[in-house]
C-alpha cells in the first residue's frame, strides 16, 4: 500500500493546485491513500466547507488539521458529519469533530490520527497519552495506522516518532511549513518524516506574504497575514507500506 501525505494547504490557489494536479500525481505515483493537511487553506486562517470539499474532489481522501481547526466556524458541522476530516484528538471531547477515523483501501482498514503538540502551542492534552488511549480503544478494528503529528517542537514530533515505532506504521509532521531531510524507517518498521513542508507559495515566508512578515518582525506591530499570488508547490512523502508485515519498506519526499 502506497500512502501520499501532502503538507499544510496554504491558501484558494495552492487549493486549486491540488485540483488541477492531485489526480495526476496520485496515479503516476500509485497512491492508494492521499492525506492533505487542509487547516491553512482559508487564506492562511482555517478552512471552509468550500475549500475541504475542493481537497476532497481533487484527489484527497482525508483531511486532517491543526491549530487552525476552529478558525472557521462553518467547518463545525462538516467536522461533525463527515468522516473525511478530523482535527487533534487532544482537543477537549466537547469540540466539534473527531480526533481519528478508520479508512477502508482495498479492504484494508486504516485507523488514522490526528494529533497536536503542546510544546510551544496551545496547551492541550497529552499527545502520548491521547494517542494511547485512541489504539487501546481501537485495538482489533484496525490492520494498520497513520498519524499527521501536528507540532512546533521537531523533538516533540521525533519523541512521538520513536514512542509509537512500530505500533503505528506511518507518522508524518506537519505545521511548520518547511520540509525536513529525515525521512527514515525507524527501528521498529514505521515510515517517519518531521515535516512534510507545505503546499503553497513558492516565493513566500512559509505560505504568507514576505513583505508583512518582514514589517512584522521589524516593528514588532502584528498584522493579518495574507498569501501572495505565484508559483505553487505541492510538497509531502510517499510511504511505501509492506500490507504483509504492517512495516514501512521506503519513505521518499515529494514535492509537484
Amino acid at each position: 500500500m502506497k500512502i501520499l501525505a501532502l503538507g499544510d494547504v496554504v491558501g484558494s490557489e495552492a487549493v486549486e493546485h491540488l485540483r488541477k494536479n492531485l489526480w495526476k500525481q496520485r496515479s503516476a505515483l500509485g497512491a492508494d491513500l492521499v492525506v492533505v493537511n487542509g487547516e491553512n487553506a482559508a487564506a492562511i486562517y482555517g478552512i471552509g466547507i468550500a475549500d475541504a470539499n475542493a481537497i476532497l474532489d481533487a484527489g484527497a481522501d482525508l483531511i486532517t488539521l491543526g491549530n487552525h481547526a476552529f478558525s472557521k466556524k462553518e467547518i463545525f458541522t462538516m467536522l461533525s458529519d463527515s468522516e473525511r476530516i478530523i482535527r487533534p484528538a487532544n482537543y477537549p471531547p466537547l469540540s466539534p469533530g473527531s480526533g481519528y477515523t478508520i479508512i477502508n483501501i482495498d479492504g484494508w482498514r486504516v485507523l488514522a490520527i490526528n494529533i497536536m503538540g503542546t510544546a510551544l502551542m496551545e496547551s492541550l492534552a497529552c499527545p502520548f497519552a491521547t494517542v494511547d488511549r485512541i489504539l487501546e480503544r481501537e485495538a482489533g478494528a484496525y490492520d494498520f495506522a497513520l498519524m499527521d503529528i501536528h507540532a512546533e517542537s521537531t523533538s516533540e514530533k521525533v519523541a512521538l516518532g520513536y514512542y509509537f515505532d512500530g505500533r503505528i506504521s506511518v507518522m508524518f509532521g506537519t505545521h511548520t511549513h518547511i520540509p525536513t531531510a529525515d525521512e527514515k524507517v525507524l527501528p521498529n518498521g514505521s515510515g517517519y518524516i518531521t515535516d512534510l513542508g507545505m503546499t503553497g507559495p513558492v516565493n513566500s515566508v512559509i505560505g504568507a506574504d514576505s513583505r508583512t512578515v518582514i514589517e512584522r518582525f521589524r516593528t514588532k506591530i502584528g498584522a493579518r497575514l495574507t498569501v501572495p499570488s505565484g508559483n505553487i508547490e505541492a510538497q509531502g512523502a510517499l510511504f511505501d507500506l509492506d500490507t504483509s508485515s504492517g512495516r514501512v519498506r521506503s519513505v521518499t519526499r515529494i514535492k509537484f
